[in-house]
């Protein structure tokens, strides 16, 4: 009997319409734990560097995790992997919502979806009935009303769908794939999947799932009930409101937005306006979001309610979550969140990522003031703000005019466009849109998780450790006396020395050694997440969360029958992590690609931030390019990965031995 797991998943080659239950080798568990990493394994092993986005080869995998449908609270995220359009490395964006759970007891851990479909098609999932359907009538519709047609075809309003939009038909590199309250937004999913000429995925599951020890597993699990009640009941002080709680940023609760309107970037990434949260603005955007939400909404077995219902005014009803709720009235310079509301359901129904598609936006706005774009580009648009972004918006989704050029993001419009175009493309890493930041000074934490994280996005990178130091030492004392998730609390010390500004603050402190140190743990904690399929906000995202290195161990042995301690389930995690990182690697990812924004922070210190590189590779095992050696594939068991690498050549001027990587 498999546990956790149900020991199968379902591959459709959509090309000759064949369907094959697969059972999954239980190694790869042990090796790989299950969502993410063994996601991972299977593009290492089937999707060669050769491959490119549109081909055929291009696997699309949603796959579960060990922790979904179980009784773990918030274990509700599908990992969605494919090699991006927009980045050319592999991608795994995430959502939340019911499907993944409905998958398992459906009877499978994964969906692989392989080759393209000549005609556009669906996907219906019923326990052990798995059909290709006809979706030519549903060519041309919404993502959210996709999900709604299916449901009622199917006559199940219980079962889950995941679906894409406009943006997915025609390929748009930001296109996101929708379902429930949820997305996979980031990096080009949705257009991967309308490629492959698939509208949706519609699942439905009845079975069980087996826990190797559930008596246990609820035991552990009543001590991450209490820690939510406690956490819930005693917000952490002294930080912003946003990071005082946990689940995902509560963005729909929270009304005060004076942080992100003053310190997020407005337009295309350029404008800090320090003085906006004015009493007037603060009511009315007050007033606009409790209006806009009917109630608030949880994921599949969370009590946290992240996500909220909205129906304002006369825009047709869909769900929204976090920081979506500001984008595009921030991208737009429009100062009224009444057409952030409008406009995110628009882009919503057509399936675009709300980070990326407003950024985008903004910069052919300045394209057109630069006079990259001509009037006669821009026929037919309106002149007022909210106006001009719709217009631009449906052109984008529909690759009309101009719209087809910026429908790749904004760097890849740039080439296109010439070099005063690739100046304005100026907010992107690895050719992905980054989050609208613009700071003062580098700062060393958030210089390597940007830098070298194969996410990609930082609102999955980001966890445990606090973005800013205390201003006073009572403030730190109280943070760290109640700090239990920490792997060592001789850290605590780390946070207590660290100062707001001078020899103890930012870009000197945390010094490169405790920098890698801290990252090293933040990412590990997103790395056991992906596997499990754990909510970010409940574990790594959060500070002091309910589940941490000391717990999870012991969860996912009760879950798998597995022995697992921190030391074994972080060389399983750091597996994975590192066969990923040679896969971009072997995909041409290098040290050349690891930087931020040039003007991400207005002061940047060159020297030091090819010491925190260097440093965090030597830490991590990597040689100088930022590719794992030989000995810490070896360790990790992953004799096969050095293997290839040095058969394509990947190491230059032999670095593939440790004691290279400082030479």
């Amino acid at each position: 009997m498999r546990y956790a797991e149900t020991g199968y998943n379902l591959e459709i080659d959509l090309a000759t319409g064949n369907i094959e239950r697969v059972e999954t080798d239980p190694k790869l568990m042990e090796r790989h734990l299950g969502g993410l990493g063994t996601s991972v394994k299977l593009h290492w092993d089937r999707v060669g560097p050769e491959v490119k986005p549109f081909d055929a080869e291009n696997l699309l995998i949603f796959s579960s995790g060990l922790f979904n449908a179980t009784p773990a609270f918030s274990a509700n995220r599908t990992v969605v992997t494919f090699v991006s359009p927009q980045s050319e490395l592999l991608a795994y964006p995430m959502m939340g919502g019911f499907w993944s759970s409905e998958l398992k007891y459906a009877g499978y851990d994964k969906v692989l979806l392989k080759n393209k479909s000549p005609k556009w098609v669906y996907i219906y999932i019923n326990n052990d009935k798995v059909e290709i359907r006809d979706a030519s009538h549903l060519k041309g519709r919404g993502a959210l009303e996709t999900q709604d047609l299916i449901r009622a075809e199917l006559k199940d309003p219980k079962v889950q769908v995941a679906a894409i939009g406009l943006a997915g038909e025609n390929r748009c590199y930001t296109a996101s794939i929708e379902q429930s309250r949820s997305s996979a937004s980031r990096l080009g999913g949705g257009a991967v999947m309308g490629d492959k000429k698939v509208k949706a995925i519609a699942v439905r599951g009845t079975k069980d799932i087996n826990l190797y020890d559930g008596e246990k597993f609820n035991e552990i699990m009543k001590g991450v009930t209490e820690y939510i009640k406690y956490r819930n009941a005693y917000p952490i002080p002294h930080v912003m409101t946003i990071l005082s709680g946990i689940g995902s940023p509560q963005e729909m609760k929270h009304t005060d937005e004076k942080w992100h309107s003053e310190n997020f970037m407005w337009g295309n990434a350029r404008v800090r306006r320090r003085d906006f949260w004015t009493p007037e603005h603060a009511e009315d955007w007050t007033t606009t979001q409790l209006s806009a939400i009917k109630r608030l909404i949880s994921c599949f077995n969370c009590p946290q309610q992240c996500g909220a219902l909205i129906s304002y005014k006369d825009t047709p009803r869909y769900m929204a979550k976090c920081f979506g709720k500001l984008t595009y009235s921030m991208a737009s310079m429009v100062d009224r969140l009444d057409f952030n509301f409008r406009i995110l359901q628009r882009a919503t129904e057509y399936g675009m990522d709300s980070f990326s598609t407003p950024q985008i936006l903004a910069f052919a706005v300045e394209c057109k003031e630069a006079g990259v774009f001509t009037d006669s580009d821009f026929k037919g648009c309106p002149e007022d703000k909210e106006g001009r972004f719709i217009w631009l918006l449906d052109r984008v989704a529909n690759r009309e005019g101009i719209g087809d050029i910026l429908a790749d993001g904004t760097w890849w419009a740039a080439q296109k466009l010439g070099k005063v175009a690739q100046e304005l493309a100026h907010n992107t890493i690895k050719k992905h849109e980054q989050l609208p930041l613009k700071l003062s000074t580098l700062d060393p934490l958030y210089f390597l998780m940007y830098s070298t994280n194969e996410k990609i996005s930082i609102t999955q990178i980001e966890g445990n450790w606090p973005q800013g130091a205390f201003p006073t030492m009572e403030q730190r004392e109280e943070f760290v006396k109640d700090w239990p998730q920490l792997p060592d609390p001789s850290w605590k010390q780390w946070l207590l020395e660290w100062e707001p500004r001078g020899e103890k603050g930012i870009p000197y402190y945390p010094t490169p050694e405790i920098a890698s140190q801290i990252v090293d743990w933040m990412e590990m904690l997103h790395n056991i997440d992906d596997a499990v399929c754990m909510c970010a906000g409940m574990s790594s995202f959060c500070l002091k969360p309910p589940y941490h290195i000391h717990n999870f161990p012991k969860l996912i042995s009760a879950a798998t029958g597995l022995d697992l301690d921190e030391t074994s389930l972080k060389k399983i995690v750091n597996r994975s992590r590192n066969l990923h990182r040679a896969y971009n690697n072997r995909r041409g990812m290098t040290r050349a690609d690891e930087k931020p924004p040039q003007d991400h922070w207005k002061n940047r210190f060159p020297e030091l931030e090819e010491k925190l590189l260097d440093t965090y590779y030597t830490f991590k095992g990597w040689n100088k390019d930022g590719i794992p050696t030989k000995e810490r594939l070896h360790e990790l068991d992953l004799d096969y990965v050095y293997e290839d690498l040095q058969k394509r050549g990947i190491y230059k001027d032999g670095q593939s031995q440790e004691k290279d990587k400082n030479n």
